[in-house]
């Protein structure tokens, strides 16, 4: 029998995928401060120390200017924040 044949199949299992966290415009609400980053979200504790990277979803409601550098943000989320007055810095492509 052929070696790929004996062998289990196993799949596949991302290590990273649990630390890509998903915030809630919501969530961005209750932050005192309006210029946010990553190291902002973990430091509020909204996401966990060892988060990755983390993106913007739009779920609950937004009602101040917020700047986003270094998070990423859905078409509505950004749509949201944009109509604000806000802005959303694209994310550089990791390497």
């Amino acid at each position: 029998m052929p070696l790929q044949r004996r062998l289990p199949k196993r799949g596949f299992v991302s290590l990273t995928a649990s630390r890509n966290v998903e915030v809630r415009l919501s969530e961005l609400e209750r932050l005192p401060v309006t210029e946010i980053d990553l190291l902002v979200l973990k430091q509020a504790g909204v996401v966990a120390a060892d988060a990755l990277s983390a993106k913007v979803i739009v779920s609950g409601k937004l009602s101040k200017k917020l700047l986003l550098s270094g998070v990423g943000a859905t078409k509505g989320a950004r749509a949201v924040i944009e109509a604000l007055g806000g802005s959303v810095a694209d994310i550089a492509p990791a390497k």
